[in-house]
């Protein structure tokens, strides 16, 4: 258990990695959009802004995650960090669609405002920035196996992807072809609903207990394996935050001892642990009476 409060802690140490670069990126962008009049540099500083609310929401998820079970919650506080993923869908999915909606209306317009082809170094300081953040927490959550930093990485990668996209559009705006930028602020809008949505369906799921078939299906095989596992009568699994618990019905020989049954409950447990860190396991043992 204690290493499993480590990796939260180390998925704490991604969130916090995000939530300075965002800063220093939204101070960074916000003030040389301004100064440089470039409307996308501003709007992509914004919304890291708005990205430096989303990290933080992981954060705090993940430490409410690692508070010790008590008696409102005798399992844990595990499923923190899924809720949290779930509110930071919803900061994207707000985002995604306050981009669309002020990029719907200014093609609609025609409102062009050329900016000065020097803000794009910012957009392209970001990218650059934001995709090495990318790779780091994507590493992490893999590691430590975190829904909510996965989350915060997706949102890294959409930030990359957006700041690529302003410096295109200002680029390109400033050599004469302004109307990709609404053309950019299109797709990036879009990009930002799409991560939110696979958040939000990802967050949703484990939320839900849903559990993968082919999971359940390595489990299936491997518990097999053990000669004195007649058949399987059933087998459940959900998430519990970063934990899986299984619940499973074994069919042994009718004449096994008490000892013996709880022997290949304990081989189980130990299977199921080492080859797929399976937190914990239920097994009901129930005694195979077809000759």
């Amino acid at each position: 258990m204690e290493n499993r409060f480590e990796r939260i802690r180390s998925a704490e140490r991604g969130a916090r990695v995000s939530i300075v670069v965002y800063i220093f990126m939204a101070t960074l962008k916000l003030f040389i959009g301004f100064t440089f009049r470039s409307s996308a540099l501003s709007a992509d500083g914004f919304n890291n802004l708005t990205d430096v609310i989303s990290s933080v929401t992981i954060l705090i998820g993940l430490k409410a995650a690692r508070k010790p079970a008590d008696s409102n919650h005798p399992y844990g506080h595990w499923k923190a960090e899924p809720i949290a993923s779930l509110i930071t869908s919803f900061a994207m999915l707000f985002v995604g669609f306050q981009v669309l909606q002020s990029t719907v209306i200014r093609l609609l317009s025609g409102e062009v405002v050329p900016p000065n082809g020097l803000a794009a170094i910012a957009s392209l300081i970001g990218t650059v920035v934001m995709f090495f953040v990318y790779r780091y927490n994507l590493n992490l959550s893999k590691k430590v196996k975190s829904s909510g930093l996965a989350a915060v990485a997706k949102d890294n990668l959409a930030d990359s992807l957006t700041s690529l996209a302003t410096a295109v559009a200002i680029l390109a705006s400033a050599l004469g072809w302004a109307w990709i930028d609404g053309v950019m602020a299109l797709i990036v809008s879009l990009i930002i609903l799409k991560t939110g949505v696979e958040v939000f369906r990802e967050s949703t799921f484990s939320l839900s207990d849903g559990f993968h078939e082919d999971e359940l299906d390595n489990y299936e095989k491997a518990v097999k394996q053990l000669p004195e596992i007649h058949s399987i009568e059933s087998l459940k699994a959900r998430n519990y935050g970063t934990n899986i618990y299984v619940d499973i019905t074994i069919l042994v020989d009718a004449n096994m001892s008490v000892q013996e049954g709880h022997d290949v409950t304990e081989k189980i447990e130990e299977l199921l642990f080492n080859d797929f860190d399976v937190m914990h396991v239920d097994v009901h043992v129930e005694p195979d009476t077809i000759k």
